[in-house]
């Protein structure tokens, strides 16, 4: 196991900041994975409903995002703008439902992007801190 992945346990508690955005990043991702299933399944399906499965690739960072991969982190601030894109699209081009889901899934995009973008530069941060005794 490289020194990067022990577990959480060995390590000393993050900080309230750090452990707020992991939350954040975390419930984020679950939202959208849900909206993404009650979307195409229940609320306002499209065709024949196999566009569920656009949630498949949110389920990959969850076991990073647990286990405070600061990678993961890092991509997923990235793969999260394919679904702000679908959101901004269905928002501005559907009616009824289908825009105002659109308009929660962009929400939700932009405050996953925040939340990764935060955790990683509060975690940098801290890390910094760390290694310089505190006078950072």
């Amino acid at each position: 196991m490289a020194p990067l992945d022990l577990p959480t346990a060995t390590h000393a508690p993050a900080p309230p900041l750090v452990q707020w955005t992991r939350a954040l990043a975390v419930g984020s991702v679950i939202a959208l994975i849900v909206l993404g299933l009650a979307w195409e399944l229940w609320l306002a399906p499209t065709g024949n409903r196999t566009l569920a499965l656009k949630v498949l690739p949110l389920t990959l960072p969850l076991a990073g995002l647990l286990k405070h991969r600061m990678y993961t982190y890092r991509w997923v601030s990235l793969l999260v703008w394919i679904y702000f894109t679908e959101g901004v699209v269905r928002a501005t081009s559907e009616r009824g439902m289908g825009a105002v889901l659109g308009a929660v899934e962009t929400a939700l995009c932009t405050v996953l992007f925040t939340a990764c973008a935060l955790h990683v530069r509060w975690r940098l941060r801290t890390a910094k801190q760390a290694a310089t005794g505190g006078a950072a």
